[in-house]
């Protein structure tokens, strides 16, 4: 079954506009949630809004503010917000088309699958996904979303498209500060041309498929073993030898990556059903 569309709108070039829908591509189905209980009887807590003048409050008597100085707090009520909150116009504006090396990926935040809205959208769309992957371009653009603008970028995705969020600029901060107190002089030749060799031999194609999240698995046989009453398998932890001589650790690993590997058992670990 298609999965439901979370928004519907239109792809603006110009005077182009194409119907989209636009799909989460992220799923947080298998994400495990824990809730907070009272120790001895297990009920769920419930937070309250504490003032620490007036003593608890409710919803109704809060608002919003922006602390400009220490304990000092300009308030924004729901007018003043409602006044510089822009409309929602259900498009994608693309402004701009860039080689996609030019889009450093740090700035790239939600995925989004976009796809036509219904038949008569499908030649539009087609046309406009094929001339982006003709070109070798990915669009960048706007949309209004909830009141806020977000930046986006569009490129395509097999027979559709897929938009990330961006982050803006002033979002990320600069690396050069985290790495200024390193040393400029260039590393040991040997050395570095080892360490490209370990590289080299354990390069290979990208399966994603193939990791599977280590931790959830362990907490859901956890669970899983507290559910049937049984004492759970815990996995000793591996410790990590401190490395001495960085020169032969870099051999012995490069002459380690050259043995030939056993088969890998792929561990596909299914969700546990503890109604089983």
């Amino acid at each position: 079954m298609k999965p439901r569309c979370t928004w519907t709108g239109h792809l603006k070039l110009s005077l182009v506009t194409v119907p989209v829908r636009v799909y989460t591509a992220i799923s947080t189905a298998d994400k495990i949630a824990f809730n907070q209980l009272h120790k001895d009887c297990h009920q769920r807590i419930k937070q309250k809004l504490v003032c620490p003048v007036h003593g608890e409050v409710t919803r109704e008597d809060l608002v919003k503010g922006y602390e400009y100085a220490t304990d000092q707090f300009v308030i924004l009520n729901e007018t003043d917000l409602e006044a510089v909150r822009l409309e929602t116009t259900g498009t994608v504006e693309l402004v701009q088309f860039i080689r996609p090396e030019e889009l450093d990926p740090m700035y790239l935040d939600a995925p989004y699958y976009i796809g036509p809205d219904g038949p008569v959208a499908e030649e539009g769309f087609a046309v406009f996904r094929e001339a982006l992957r003709r070109t070798k371009r990915i669009g960048i653009g706007r949309v209004v979303l909830g009141g806020k603008e977000k930046l986006v970028v569009l490129k395509p995705l097999t027979k559709g498209l897929v938009l990330f969020t961006l982050r803006y600029a002033t979002e990320v901060r600069a690396a050069a500060a985290y790495f200024e107190d390193l040393r400029q002089e260039p590393p040991d030749a040997t050395q570095v041309a080892l360490a490209q060799k370990l590289i080299e031999s354990k390069s290979s194609a990208l399966d994603l498929a193939s990791f599977t999240d280590r931790y959830q698995a362990a907490v859901l046989d956890l669970i899983k073993a507290k559910v049937d009453g049984t004492t759970p398998v815990l996995v000793p932890r591996s410790e990590v030898g401190q490395v001495i001589n960085l020169m032969e650790a870099l051999r012995q690993s490069v002459e380690q990556a050259a043995k030939k590997p056993e088969p890998v058992r792929k561990n596909g670990r299914k969700k546990v059903d503890l109604a089983a």
